[in-house]
């Protein structure tokens, strides 16, 4: 169900960001897959895809959590993590897909005349083959490699304000995790919350502080299309 809270107006912006994994694409399923093929090396038992689901925006750190039991802090991380993260790029489009109701509103986007584009966690090296896979054609994307500091700090929203010439004000972003809202809060870029992604455990969705909770990408293109 969408929530929308009444006295957040939104405005129509001149662009849309939008996270990837959890948000703009279904990315745990092959990021489960690839824990999984980890847990087969070590001779481990692998889990069912569907546990995988809370901590994929999480990246290797949620994703070895779940799998392995160990956080970064662990002797072996450091090599586990790099093993997944290969085994990943290996695998990134076996069953990766835009989430139900993405097109459309990347169609709505386009009728309005507006630009977008992904702010993403991942590292380009995994960023790049996904999207080109995914055969998206975002104005601009930014991985988390490619500025100082990774989200919740804002600096890769405002990259990507930098290379599309606008103010964050101008801006949406939406995101699946607590850490894209902190984000845009620290852009000062008006956020949405995307409750169809993967969300994690931390708090409550409601509290994140979003100016919206949108229960489906549809609903969005139902915003774009009614904002003035």
């Amino acid at each position: 169900m969408t929530i929308a809270r009444a006295t957040d107006a939104l405005a129509l912006p001149r662009a849309v960001l939008f996270d990837l994994d959890g948000t703009l694409a279904d990315t745990a399923p092959d990021l489960g897959h690839a824990a999984n093929l980890v847990c087969a090396e070590l001779g481990l038992p692998t889990l069912p895809l569907a546990d995988y689901r809370p901590v994929a925006s999480a990246g290797a750190r949620g994703l070895l959590g779940k799998a392995l039991g160990i956080t970064p802090e662990h002797a072996d991380y450091a090599q586990r993590a790099e093993r997944l993260l290969a085994l990943y790029r290996d695998n990134l489009l076996r069953h990766t897909t835009l989430f139900d109701g993405m097109d459309e509103l990347l169609a709505t986007i386009a009728a309005r005349g507006l630009s977008w584009g992904i702010v993403t966690n991942k590292p380009a090296w995994l960023t790049d083959p996904l999207v080109e896979g995914l055969r998206l054609r975002a104005d601009c994307v930014v991985s988390a490699d490619q500025v100082a500091r990774p989200k919740p700090a804002p600096d890769a929203l405002l990259r990507a304000c930098e290379r599309l010439g606008l103010p964050p004000q101008a801006c949406w972003y939406v995101g699946d995790d607590r850490r894209d809202i902190a984000a845009a809060q620290a852009a000062d870029m008006p956020s949405i919350a995307a409750d169809w992604g993967y969300l994690g455990a931390d708090a409550p969705i409601g509290d994140w502080g979003a100016q919206r909770i949108a229960g489906t990408p549809r609903d969005i293109a139902a915003w774009l299309r009614a904002a003035a």
